[in-house]
């Protein structure tokens, strides 16, 4: 019962986490006019937090000894970096509604890469699981399926969708291939998307145009999403360590729900019928992957297989 607990709690805090980032991001790109600044101001906090946390464990010395899985380590930072990269020149040139919902493609590539790269089974359970959830956030999200269109640009967020794949598969082979700890990868994932929003603030000059006064509560703003962002890397990267990819990132879809719901109580969004039933379909969708051991019983030493 205690792991149950505490998988359900590291999911919890995953979802929380990412949904309290991803809203304050937005807000910090509003405030600076630029997402590398936004970027760069945001990842310098949780390199703070970050460091705090080795530091308290007596872990922070171990960084500087990965050995050759440095390179795997750096590798994940750069697909961290272009899956923002990515989704941001989509924003820039294509459609705001194709873009939101390209972007929760990576769902079904992940299930995609399960069964032809890894040769892991899912059912037609799983699948369907899967696509209710997707359906679900769709709906949530609001968006409007009659007013689709297509631009070239929108292909940036189909290579933003597959970033983010594809690092979850590294960031999981790093911690079962390369042993290395999930604390390291986070800490170099973190240094190396800081490095590189850095440079390209540098290099705009996005900066230097930074105007803190202008924005109340700024820099507690900063220090939120550096702590959110510290808490995705401790609880995402624990959960990819205990289960599967696939399972992870369909309970990540769980978190435009709670996004919804934090808007509804303390920013005054409207809870509409639309946003009420993609959040019962969500729902739905959950419980038909929880009861996947019942629909699916296997020898327990497959289920360790």
């Amino acid at each position: 019962m205690n792991g149950k607990w505490r998988d359900g709690a590291m999911i919890a805090g995953m979802v929380v986490a990412w949904s309290v980032f991803y809203a304050v991001s937005k807000r910090m790109v509003d405030a600076t006019g630029s997402p590398f600044a936004a970027g760069f101001l945001l990842r310098m906090s949780a390199l703070v937090f970050l460091t705090i946390q080795l530091v308290a464990d007596g872990r922070f010395k171990a960084l500087f000894h990965q050995g050759r899985a440095a390179v795997i380590l750096a590798v994940i930072g750069v697909f961290g970096f272009l899956l923002d990269l990515f989704a941001n020149l989509g924003y820039a040139g294509g459609t705001l509604s194709t873009g939101t919902a390209l972007l929760k493609t990576d769902v079904l590539m992940v299930n995609l890469i399960t069964v032809a790269v890894y040769h892991k089974k899912l059912y037609a359970s799983d699948w369907l699981g899967s696509l209710v959830m997707l359906l679900g956030v769709l709906l949530v999200l609001g968006l409007d399926f009659s007013g689709f269109a297509f631009r070239p640009a929108d292909l940036f967020f189909l290579l933003s969708a597959l970033c983010v794949t594809v690092n979850a598969f590294l960031i999981k082979a790093a911690q079962e291939k390369h042993g290395r700890d999930t604390d390291s990868i986070s800490y170099y994932n973190n240094f190396t998307v800081l490095v590189l929003f850095a440079l390209f603030a540098l290099f705009r000059g996005d900066l230097k145009a930074l105007r803190p006064a202008a924005t109340p509560h700024f820099w507690g703003l900063v220090l939120l999403g550096g702590l959110a962002q510290t808490g995705i890397y401790f609880c995402y990267y624990r959960n990819l360590k205990r289960h599967e990819v696939w399972v992870v990132k369909l309970w990540l879809l769980l978190m435009p729900v709670v996004s919804c719901l934090i808007g509804v109580l303390f920013l005054q969004e409207a809870l509409t019928a639309r946003k009420i039933l993609g959040i019962g379909v969500v729902l739905a969708g959950a419980a038909i992957l929880l009861l996947r051991g019942k629909l699916h019983p296997q020898p327990q030493e497959e289920r360790h297989g």
